[in-house]
C-alpha cells in the first residue's frame, strides 16, 4: 500500500509499504518528513512529476535506509513528486508526468525480456547502435560457428562494450597510413616510448586504471580496528603516488550534470581500483564548450551566429556540468583543486570547430602502499564480491555509443547511454576499501571498477587469467524489469568488484555492514578459461571463452591524406592595446574562475596545502594544486593541467609541446622532490578522427607530445582518448578543435614552499620575465587572436626540449633557495595578463613596468603583450643570487618591473606608454564568472558577490602570546597515549572524519573512531569518552534535509539514544559538532534544551554549495574551547549547503562564539543571523560549529597566512580549541 503526506509548499511523498502504519510510525514519519501532514485519501487529483515506477531513486535507497535506522519495518520505497507547475522540464531518463497520483504509481507490468539469440549480428548491431564495425561482425560470426550455436543478446551486447573503441583503443593501437607511407609505431607505441625511453620513478603504467611512481615514506594515520570502533594511531610506510585522468564526453554533452557527476566518479574510482586498493585525495577538472553567449558585448561571440544546439545551449552545459563533478566531489569528500576552462568558436576555410561535443575531463591524483601497488595473481577458487549499489536500466551501451559521433544515433539511444550518479552510495564503498588498503595485509587480490560494460566489463577483467562463474541470482536487482543482458551490461554506477580468499569474506562483510556498504558475493575464479553468467534457472545469457569475449578481431587500419589548414595571419592595431586586453580579460579561458570554485569543496581532507583561490581577496589564481602525503605537512604531491587547442588547429605538433609546457609552467611552483624528472604526465586525446585530414594531424600531434616528453626526461604512464569528437546535425557537422589535454603531477619535497601567484607588495623586490620558450613571440592560437576571431599562421613553440628543462630546474632552484616571493606562468592573456593577475589578489599597490631590456631583437607592442610563449614570472629581493643562478644554466631573463603604490600597471617599451587601471581591468575580468554565477545562486547573490568580493579583505588578529610553536601548548606529533579519549563519530556520508581525528590526536586526545552504527548495534557505549565530535560531510545525501537521516538514527534507536542521552548527562563531558555534526547537534536540540523553540539550519541564501575561506571573529565568550581566543579573527574554511542559522529569539539568547567578520554575502556565506558561525549551550560545553577549524590548524592549509609569520609558524591558533578541550577534561 501506499501513504501520501503532503508538505507545506504541496510536495508528495508517497511511501510505500507492506502494510498499515501505526501510529508510532506514523508519529515518526511525520517527525522525519518535517511539518508534511497525512493525506487521508488514497489518491490524489492533480498532475505531478516524479520518479519513473521502474527505478527506485537514489534518494529512495537513503529515505528507506534512514526509516530503518529509526526501527519502521516493512518500508519498500520513498519518492517525492512535484507539482507539474513546478517543474517546467523535467529528465525522460528518471522522471514521467503523473495525470494523479495512486496506488498503482509503483506498480510495474512489464516483465524481463527472455535471452535472445541472434540470428543477424549486422542487422542487430544497426537496430541496438553497438558501433561494430564490419570486421568485428564477421569475427563474431565465427565465434558463432566454432561453438555449434547462436550467439546471445548478452554476448553480442558485451563484446560490444568490451572491444568499443572507448574501451579498447583500436585506434590509438592501429596501424597508420600516411600519405601512401606505413608509420612504424603506433599511436600506443609512441606514447609508452616515453616510460622506457625515461622510467624514472615509474612502477606501474600502461597496465592497470591508474599509474603509479615512487614517493615518500609516509604515516599513515588510521583507526587501529575497522570491523569496531578503534583508536587511532600513526604508522609510516613506503609509498607510490598515483595519476589518472578521465574525460566523460558524450555522456556530459547529452545529460551534462549526470555525465559530468559519473565521470568524476569513475575516475575516483579508477584510482580507488588501483593495485590492490589505491586512495584518492584530490581531483581536477576540465570543461570545454562552444561560447555561452551570455554578454551582447563581446563582438568574437556575435560574429559566430549560435546553431540550434542538439541537446543543451553551451552556458547551460557550464552550468550542469560543473554542477554534477562538484556535487560528486563534494558528498564523495574529494576535494576539486585545480582545472581549466575554454570556450571557442571558429569558422575559416568553409570548416565549423566548436566544443558543441563537449570536453569534459575529471582527474586527480592519490596514493597507494607500494607492497600494494600491483595486482595479485588470481587463483581457481577465489571469490568474487562486487559492492555498491543496485543494477538499474542506465547507462546501456555508453561504451559504445560514446565511440561514435554524437548525434549519430536516435536520441533514445544516445539518452539511454547515460549514466546517473550516487556519490554517497560510492562514498560507503570507498570506505570499505579504505579499512581493507590501511590494514598491515590487505585481504584483496584484485579489485576493479564498474564502468562503461558494467559488470561484464568489470567481472570479466577480475577473472581473466583465469575463467569464472558468476551467480546471477546474487546480483542486486533495483528494476524488476531488467533482462539478462540489461542486469549484465547496465552501467549503474558506483561499484567496485573485488577477488579475495574466500576465508576473508565474513571480515569483509563485517566491514561492510558496519560502514552501511553493500556487499554480495556473486561468483568464483574457476581456471577453466570460461566466462559464464549463470541465471537462478540455469540459463546462461553468457558463457563463452574469455579470448573469444574479449576478442582478437582484425587490427583497425588508420589511412589518411595529410591537408595542413592555411589560416590567415593575426592582424592587430598596436594602438588598440586597451580594447585588447579589456576584450581579452572577458574570455572564459583566460577571466575569473570563481563561479567555479565557490560552489566545490576544496578543503575536504585537511591535507590541501594549494588550490586555486589566494591573496587576501581570495581570487582563483593559483595554477599548480599542492596536497599533503599526511598531516606532518612536508611530503606531497603537485599537479597542474595544460592545453593548446587554438594552436594545434594551426600546428599539431607546436600544440603538443606547448600543451605540455603550459602543464610544466604551472606546476614548476611546487618544489619538486628531483625537479623536472619527478614529474610524469597524463596525456588524454580529444580528437574528430574519421574527418579528413585529422588521423594524420593526430598522428604528428602524438608523434611531437612523444619526441618533447623523451627529450624532457620525463614520462606519459597514463591517459585516454575520445576520438568521436564530431557534432553531427543533419548532414552539417561541427569539429571539436584537436585538443590533447596534459595533467602533470610530480612529488613535492616540502609542500610548505609552495609559490602564490599574488604580488608582495615590497619596493625594494624586482619582478623578472625567464624565457622557457627562447624562440620568436607569435600571436598563434593566442586569446588575442581568439578575440579578433582569427587563429593565426605561426604558433608559439619551444627551442629546445634541453633549454626548457634548464629554465624549469632553474627555477626549482630559485625556489628550494627561499629566493622568490611570488610567481605566475605566462599562458592565456600573455605577459600583460599575467602581470595584472598578479595584482588582481590584493586591495592596495601596482607595478612600474620597463619592457626596454626584454630582447635585444625589435619585437612589437603586441606580440610582448599578448604573445603565449611559455614563459613565467618570479618576484625576488636578492637580484645578485637570482641571477647568479639563471646565468649558471644560460637562460634568458630579464628584470621588467618593481612594486609602486599606485594602483596602475604602467607599461613602458620604446616610445609606447600605457596606464593600466587595476580595479577596472579586475572588474571586467571578474564579469564572466558573475554572468555565469548569475545560473547558479540567482541574481541576489550573484550580484551582491560582484559588489562586495573587492570589499571584504581577509584580516587576522592573533592573540599576543600566541607563538604558533607545537611547544607552547606541550604537543607533538611524535607523542604517546595520553589517556584523555575522544571520539569522532561519523555516519554514512560523512567525509570530514580523519582531519577531525588528527586535530584532537594531535592536541593530546586519544581519538577513537565510532560509525552511528556501532552506537545502533551496542558495539559502543561512549562509557569511556569525555569529547565528543560530530563531523562533516553529506550523511544520507542531505535527503530530507541535512542531518535529518542521521538525527532519526540516533532518536528512535533505542541504544543509539541512551549512549547520546548518557553521555550528555554526564557533567565531565564536551561535544563539538562541525558542519553536518553542527546541522546534527542543532536537529536533537542539544545546545538550548531549555528553549520552547530550537534554532533551525536552513539552504545558504545561494541555494547551493558555498565553498570559500573566510575570517571569523571569536567575541567574549564562556566556552570551553574558545574562551581563550576572544579577540582573535581568524580565517576558515567554509564548505556547506545547509549553513544559514535561523534563530527564533533575540541575540542576547545564545552564546555565539564565532561570527563571520563581514555580514553581508559571500563574507557571510549562508546569510545566518547575526552573522553566527557558530553558537555554544549555556555551560559552554557544547559547541555547534558550521565552518572547519580542524582544516586550519596548520598554517600550510590556510590560503592566505599572515606574511611575517607563515615560515616560522608551526600551528596556528585554532589548535588552542582542541587543547583547551583536553585540558579542561584532564581537571576535572
Amino acid at each position: 500500500m501506499i501513504t501520501f503526506f503532503k508538505s507545506p509548499d504541496s510536495h508528495i511523498i508517497a511511501v510505500q509499504s507492506k502494510e498499515a502504519f501505526t501510529s508510532s510510525d506514523l508519529e515518526k514519519l511525520t517527525w522525519l518528513f518535517e511539518n508534511a501532514t497525512v493525506v487521508q485519501e488514497d489518491e490524489i487529483i492533480g498532475t505531478f512529476i516524479g520518479p519513473r515506477r521502474e527505478m527506485i531513486t537514489p534518494w529512495s535507497t537513503n529515505a528507506v535506509e534512514i526509516t530503518q535506522n529509526m526501527g519502521i519495518d516493512g518500508i519498500l520505497r520513498i519518492e517525492e513528486f512535484f507539482p507539474a507547475d513546478a517543474q517546467d522540464d523535467h529528465d525522460p531518463m528518471l522522471q514521467r508526468v503523473y495525470a494523479r497520483l495512486t496506488q498503482d504509481i509503483f506498480t510495474i507490468s512489464k516483465t524481463p525480456d527472455p535471452i535472445r539469440y541472434i540470428d543477424d549480428i549486422a542487422s542487430y548491431n544497426k537496430s541496438e547502435g553497438l558501433a561494430l564495425n564490419d570486421d568485428e561482425i564477421e569475427y563474431l560470426n565465427g565465434v558463432s560457428e566454432k561453438i555449434g550455436r547462436k550467439l546471445t543478446d548478452s554476448e553480442v551486447f558485451g563484446f560490444s562494450q568490451v572491444n568499443s573503441e572507448h574501451c579498447r583503443h583500436k585506434i590509438f593501437n592501429g596501424q597508420y597510413i600516411i600519405d601512401g607511407e606505413e608509420k612504424p609505431s603506433t599511436l600506443f607505441q609512441l606514447i609508452k616510448k616515453t616510460s622506457t625511453t625515461n622510467p624514472n620513478k615509474l612502477v606501474s603504467a600502461y597496465k592497470d586504471n591508474v599509474a603509479f611512481s615512487e614517493g615518500p615514506i609516509v604515516e599513515q594515520f588510521a583507526p587501529n580496528e575497522s570491523e569496531k570502533p578503534g583508536f587511532f594511531e600513526t604508522k609510516p610506510f613506503e609509498s607510490v603516488i598515483s595519476l589518472k585522468a578521465e574525460t566523460h564526453n558524450f555522456p556530459t554533452t547529452v545529460e551534462p550534470f549526470n555525465g559530468a557527476a559519473t565521470g568524476t566518479g569513475g575516475e575516483i574510482r579508477d584510482r580507488l581500483g588501483g593495485g590492490k586498493a589505491s586512495l584518492p585525495i584530490a581531483g581536477t577538472a576540465v570543461y570545454m564548450t562552444s561560447y555561452a553567449r551570455n554578454d551582447a558585448s563581446r563582438t568574437w561571440e556575435q560574429n559566430i551566429p549560435a546553431r540550434k544546439w542538439l541537446y543543451q545551449t553551451p552556458e547551460q552545459i557550464l552550468i550542469k556540468a560543473s554542477n554534477g563533478a562538484s556535487d560528486f566531489g563534494n558528498k564523495f569528500g574529494q576535494p576539486l583543486i585545480c582545472g581549466s576552462l575554454l570556450t571557442f568558436e571558429h569558422t575559416e576555410n568553409g570548416k565549423e570547430y566548436g566544443y558543441d561535443k563537449v570536453i569534459m575531463q575529471a582527474g586527480g591524483v592519490g596514493y597507494a602502499k607500494k607492497k600494494d601497488c600491483l595486482k595479485g595473481e588470481p587463483q581457481p577458487g577465489q571469490k568474487v564480491i562486487v559492492m555498491g549499489g543496485d543494477n538499474y536500466r542506465i547507462g546501456m551501451g555508453g561504451g559504445a555509443v560514446s565511440s561514435v559521433d554524437t548525434g549519430q544515433y536516435d536520441n533514445s539511444i544516445e539518452l539511454n547511454a547515460v549514466q546517473r550518479a550516487n556519490p554517497e552510495m560510492q562514498k560507503r564503498v570507498a570506505n570499505v576499501i579504505r579499512a581493507l588498503a590501511e590494514a598491515d595485509e590487505t585481504p584483496i587480490v584484485s579489485i576493479h571498477d564498474h564502468g562503461a560494460g558494467g559488470h561484464l566489463n568489470c567481472l570479466s577483467e577480475l577473472v581473466e587469467a583465469t575463467g569464472g562463474k558468476i551467480d546471477m541470482s546474487q546480483l542486486p536487482v533495483g528494476d524488476p524489469t531488467l533482462s539478462a543482458k540489461e542486469i549484465i551490461g547496465n552501467e549503474s554506477q558506483e561499484r567496485m568488484g573485488l577477488l579475495v580468499e574466500e576465508k576473508e569474506i565474513e571480515h569483509i562483510r563485517k566491514i561492510a555492514e558496519r560502514e552501511r556498504a553493500p556487499m554480495y558475493v556473486v561468483g568464483e575464479t574457476t581456471g577453466d578459461m570460461q566466462f559464464v553468467f549463470e541465471q537462478k534457472d540455469g540459463e546462461r545469457p553468457i558463457d563463452l571463452r574469455l579470448d573469444y569475449m574479449i576478442g582478437k578481431p582484425p587490427r583497425t587500419i588508420i589511412t589518411d591524406t595529410t591537408n595542413d589548414e592555411k589560416y590567415a595571419p593575426v592582424a592587430a592595431d598596436a594602438t588598440q592595446v586597451y580594447k585588447y586586453i579589456e576584450n581579452v580579460l572577458q574570455l572564459e579561458s583566460v577571466a575569473c574562475k570563481d563561479w567555479l570554485t565557490n560552489k566545490v569543496d576544496r578543503s575536504v581532507t585537511g591535507k590541501i596545502a594549494k588550490q586555486q583561490t589566494a591573496g587576501e581577496i581570495q581570487l582563483p589564481l593559483n595554477d599548480v594544486a599542492v596536497v599533503a602525503l599526511d598531516y606532518r605537512g612536508k611530503a606531497g604531491i603537485a599537479t597542474s593541467i595544460g592545453h593548446a587547442s587554438m594552436a594545434a588547429l594551426v600546428d599539431p605538433e607546436a600544440g603538443s609541446v606547448l600543451a605540455i609546457a603550459e602543464s610544466l609552467t604551472n606546476l614548476v611552483w611546487a618544489p619538486l622532490a628531483d625537479g623536472l624528472k619527478s614529474v610524469s604526465l597524463s596525456a588524454n586525446w580529444m580528437w574528430p578522427c574519421k574527418n579528413p585530414g585529422e588521423d594524420s594531424r593526430l598522428y604528428r600531434a602524438v608523434e611531437a607530445c612523444s619526441r618533447f616528453a623523451c627529450e624532457l626526461g620525463i614520462n606519459i604512464p597514463t591517459g585516454k582518448d575520445s576520438l568521436s569528437m564530431t557534432q553531427k546535425y543533419g548532414d552539417e557537422k561541427v569539429l571539436s578543435p584537436g585538443t590533447v589535454i596534459i595533467s602533470a603531477a610530480g612529488e613535492v619535497s616540502d609542500i610548505r614552499k609552495t609559490i602564490s601567484p599574488v604580488l608582495v607588495n615590497d619596493p625594494d623586490s624586482t619582478l623578472y620575465l625567464i624565457d622557457f620558450s627562447n624562440t620568436d613571440l607569435q600571436l598563434g592560437g593566442s586569446a588575442l587572436a581568439q578575440t579578433l576571431n582569427l587563429l593565426g599562421d605561426a604558433t608559439p613553440n619551444v627551442s629546445s626540449a634541453a633549454y626548457f628543462s634548464r629554465a624549469f630546474n632553474a627555477v626549482q632552484t630559485l625556489i628550494n633557495k627561499g629566493l622568490v616571493l611570488a610567481g605566475h606562468d605566462i599562458s592565456a592573456g600573455g605577459l600583460l595578463t599575467a602581470l595584472l593577475e598578479m595584482c588582481f589578489a590584493n586591495t592596495k599597490g601596482g607595478l612600474q613596468v620597463n619592457l626596454n631590456n626584454v630582447s635585444e631583437k625589435i619585437i612589437g607592442e603586441l606580440e610582448l603583450l599578448f604573445a603565449e610563449n611559455p614563459a613565467v614570472l618570479v618576484q625576488v629581493k636578492d637580484t645578485k643570487a637570482v641571477e647568479a643562478v639563471l646565468n649558471e644554466s644560460s637562460i634568458y631573463y630579464a628584470a621588467i618591473a618593481k612594486p609602486v603604490e599606485e594602483r596602475y600597471v604602467s607599461v613602458g617599451y620604446n616610445d609606447f606608454k600605457f596606464k593600466f587601471d587595476i580595479d577596472r581591468l579586475r572588474y571586467l575580468w571578474y564579469k564572466p564568472s558573475y554572468l555565469l554565477d548569475r545560473r547558479q545562486s540567482g541574481e541576489a547573490c550573484a550580484k551582491a558577490r560582484f559588489d562586495n568580493y573587492k570589499n571584504q579583505p581577509l584580516q587576522f588578529s592573533f592573540n599576543k602570546d600566541f607563538s604558533g610553536q607545537m611547544s607552547q601548548y606541550g604537543i607533538s606529533p611524535d607523542r604517546k597515549p595520553s589517556g584523555v579519549k575522544a571520539a569522532i563519530i561519523r555516519e554514512k556520508g560523512t567525509n570530514g572524519e580523519r582531519e577531525m581525528a588528527y586535530a584532537l590526536y594531535l592536541a593530546g586526545f586519544d581519538v577513537k573512531d565510532v560509525h552511528a552504527t556501532d552506537l545502533a548495534t551496542g558495539r559502543e557505549t561512549l562509557e569511556d569518552v569525555n569529547f565528543v565530535v560530530f563531523c562533516g560531510g553529506f550523511s544520507n545525501s542531505d535527503v530530507l534535509g541535512s542531518a535529518k537521516g542521521w538525527a532519526g538514527g540516533l532518536l528512535f534507536n533505542e541504544k543509539a539514544k541512551a549512549a547520546i542521552d548518557n553521555f550528555y548527562a554526564r557533567p565531565d563531558t564536551l561535544s563539538l559538532g562541525i558542519c553536518n555534526g553542527c546541522q546534527l547537534m542543532v536537529e536533537l536540540n542539544l545546545l538550548h534544551p531549555d528553549h520552547a523553540e530550537r534554532p533551525h539550519m536552513l539552504h545558504n541564501d545561494s541555494h547551493k554549495f558555498e565553498s570559500c575561506f573566510v575570517g571569523v571573529n571569536i567575541p567574549k565568550n564562556d566556552s570551553v574551547l574558545f574562551s581563550s581566543m576572544a579577540g582573535s579573527s581568524l580565517g576558515i574554511w567554509v564548505a556547506h549547503g545547509e549553513g544559514k542559522f535561523k534563530f527564533p529569539y533575540a541575540e542576547n539568547k545564545y552564546n555565539i562564539v564565532a561570527k563571520y567578520n563581514y555580514g553581508e554575502y559571500p563574507g557571510n556565506p549562508n546569510g545566518s543571523d547575526f552573522a553566527a558561525a557558530g553558537i555554544c549551550s549555556d555551560n559552554g560545553r557544547h559547541l555547534a560549529m558550521m565552518p572547519h577549524l580542524e582544516r586550519a590548524i596548520f598554517p600550510w592549509q590556510w590560503p592566505h597566512y599572515p606574511l611575517d609569520r607563515k615560515a616560522t609558524d608551526e600551528i596556528t591558533p585554532w589548535i588552542e580549541a582542541f587543547v583547551n578541550a583536553r585540558k579542561w577534561i584532564e581537571n576535572k
